[in-house]
């Protein structure tokens, strides 16, 4: 992750953790390049796709549900190695938009196929996507992003992980696979939420000023 606004750079409380500067402040020491990081977000999301795809056992399940957050591990370190460790580059940009766009496809299309409903994962895929773009769009006319909404991207994948574990629990709790038909049904409709409060608020926004 490369930027040089801090306006574009998603809020996260846990960046002032501990464990994440000790973790960061390392890896930089290392030469771990941002992009570097970014780019194993997207093995990570995809090992965790390929675990719900072929998931036969709450093993696969709950290695899925890792493989999500170390998914925003690594979405964390980038931007600290960059910024806070001072190994930005010029490509930076690029690597802190286009990998997240790929992990959430990696992940949420078998989330759709695992729960049965296949046209569901590429919604939410496409959602997430779009929430994206409204972000990025309000940067292009000058406003500064809007991370918030009902199932930005921590919140999507926090639904996700939930969903994942309690799919894992579902053997103990119940037969088939409602908590993964249920929690994609909530990340489109959270994610075509946020994308209309977005782009409200750039309206209000430009209408402003």
């Amino acid at each position: 992750m490369t930027v040089d606004r801090e306006d574009v750079r998603r809020p996260i409380a846990s960046r002032s953790s501990a464990w994440a500067i000790a973790v960061s402040a390392r890896l930089a020491n290392w030469g771990i390049s941002p992009n570097s990081i970014s780019v194993a977000s997207v093995a990570f999301a995809a090992l965790g796709g390929a675990a719900i795809l072929f998931a036969g056992s709450w093993v696969l399940f709950l290695a899925a549900a890792a493989c999500v957050q170390l998914r925003l591990v690594c979405n964390l370190l980038d931007g600290m190695v960059a910024i806070e460790g001072g190994r930005r580059t010029s490509t930076g940009v690029i690597y802190n938009e286009f990998p997240d766009r790929i992990a959430d496809t990696l992940l949420l299309v078998p989330l759709g196929y695992a729960a049965g409903a296949p046209w569901l994962g590429w919604i939410c895929a496409l959602l997430a996507a779009l929430t994206a773009y409204v972000r990025v769009f309000g940067g292009a006319v000058g406003l500064a992003q809007d991370f918030g909404g009902v199932m930005a991207k921590q919140r999507r994948m926090a639904a996700l992980t939930i969903g994942l574990v309690a799919q894992a629990a579902g053997p103990i709790v119940s037969a088939g696979k409602w908590p993964l038909l249920a929690t994609a049904v909530i990340i489109a409709a959270g994610s075509l939420i946020t994308c209309i409060t977005r782009t409200m608020a750039i309206a209000r926004q430009l209408e402003q000023a």
